[in-house]
């Protein structure tokens, strides 16, 4: 039921993300901007990270953003790769993707894996296919971002991937984030690097 955080002492979990997304038997029912009224004493509350806070470390490495260039959000995909069960809790990973131009890929991963506690390095680059995605035009989540010839699509782990298993175990009641709309602390994303 706590609706605190020691990541950012004062917040509140249930006013303090731009979005949410209000779940009963794994269907979407409301995107609230609070929850205030929804919230149980029976809830837990999990806060993993985002990839948005390993971009200033791909930007200071040359690494251009294109989501960021077109003023789109990243595009997100259910993959055709499961997650691995916790209890009766299961479904398939999301990853983010970003456009990257061959001669900064070796910059992406490297970048990334030291930041492993915002996803780090990269779960997958290249083919799309390969995760099951069929369409990079046609994102499930966010929006679609046009690459540059000859970039490589790079894949990440997504904070969305708790959706899908909200989706696909439909448990009785959840609330998650809106995608995009993630719940924002002071901390200074330098701090995630453990190098």
């Amino acid at each position: 039921g706590s609706w605190t955080t020691p990541l950012a002492p004062g917040a509140d979990l249930r006013t303090d993300l731009p979005r949410y997304r209000v779940w009963q038997d794994g269907e979407l029912t409301d995107e609230p901007t609070d929850v205030v009224d929804r919230w149980r004493d029976d809830l837990v509350s999990f806060l993993i990270g985002c990839s948005f806070t390993f971009e200033w470390a791909l930007s200071e490495s040359g690494v251009p953003m294109r989501h960021v260039e077109q003023g789109r959000n990243v595009s997100m995909y259910v993959t055709a790769r499961p997650c691995r069960p916790a209890g009766r809790l299961h479904g398939p990973m999301v990853v983010s993707m970003r456009h990257v131009p061959p001669e900064h890929l070796s910059a992406a991963i490297r970048e990334t894996s030291l930041l492993p506690a915002v996803h780090g390095s990269p779960v997958h680059c290249g083919d799309p296919a390969g995760l099951g995605i069929e369409d990079l035009d046609r994102p499930d989540f966010g929006d679609p971002v046009a690459g540059e010839p000859g970039d490589i699509p790079v894949f990440w782990a997504c904070g969305v991937t708790p959706q899908a298993a909200v989706m696909a175990s439909r448990p009785p009641f959840a609330i998650t984030h809106a995608p995009g709309q993630m719940f924002i602390t002071d901390a200074r994303d330098e701090q995630y690097r453990v190098a």
